[in-house]
């Protein structure tokens, strides 16, 4: 099972891959990262890495709450950016704070690389930030669907950075109390977009959740696109097109 998942990873990563850009993956403790860039940027994803978990952790020292909660929760003022804007993604989906953790390290990491490389994209976990110069074509990792990995969503160029995440529950590390087997989310915060996808995907349990969860999706002040796979149903809203690969 685990030689599965790891080849799924590998065959999700690949195709991902932008023409013209390096490649190159850092691990820091749980958080394992494949980023894209104009160049090998390793040292500095590092650090950038290293800075967002260490203000995450710290905050989770002082308040033990925030790292267990299912429900939104206050943070002080005083709070790292990072924090707060985690704290903001959960009131904004009605989800703990800590379903926004991946696409805040991603975010962390993608906005810091762009002081050296004009283009950058960070994939952690399926969670995605993307500054890119052209279209973007997406992989859909969703489990034992037939559309996993034979899919995707194809995105135009964007005038600024935005992000990509997706959430199952059928798969994966992440808690989820629904069953299906991607829910991808797009919006400009990855820390939204993630935390959306966690909400979003909560909320499926069959398939015919599926209108009524698209629906939830694009009362979510920001959200720009939204897909929802379980077995061989699929919702897509947005200005996203569904491509075979």
């Amino acid at each position: 099972m685990f030689e599965n998942r790891f080849e799924n990873r590998t065959i999700y990563r690949q195709q991902h891959r932008k023409k013209g850009l390096t490649s190159f993956e850092i691990t820091v403790q749980e958080t394992n990262l494949h980023i894209q860039a104009q160049t090998d940027l390793s040292g500095r994803a590092v650090q950038a890495v290293q800075h967002c978990r260490q203000q995450i952790e710290a905050h989770i020292r002082q308040y033990p709450t925030f790292a267990d909660a299912l429900v939104p929760v206050p943070v002080p003022d005083t709070a790292p950016r990072v924090i707060q804007e985690m704290a903001r993604a959960a009131e904004m989906t009605k989800v703990g704070p800590m379903a926004a953790v991946a696409g805040a390290v991603a975010r962390a990491c993608g906005q810091h690389l762009l002081h050296w490389s004009s283009e950058v994209i960070v994939e952690n976990g399926g969670d995605i930030f993307v500054c890119s110069k052209t279209d973007t074509v997406f992989t859909i990792f969703a489990g034992t669907s037939p559309l996993s990995l034979t899919t995707g969503i194809q995105v135009p160029r964007q005038d600024s950075a935005f992000g990509v995440c997706t959430s199952s529950g059928t798969f994966g590390h992440s808690k989820s109390f629904g069953k299906a087997d991607a829910v991808m989310v797009m919006a400009p915060s990855c820390l939204l977009a993630d935390a959306a996808a966690t909400a979003l995907a909560n909320r499926v349990r069959t398939g015919d959740d599926i209108p009524k969860t698209l629906d939830v999706g694009k009362a979510i002040p920001g959200i720009q696109g939204l897909v929802i796979i379980l077995g061989s149903r699929i919702g897509l809203w947005g200005n996203l097109k569904l491509v075979r690969l």
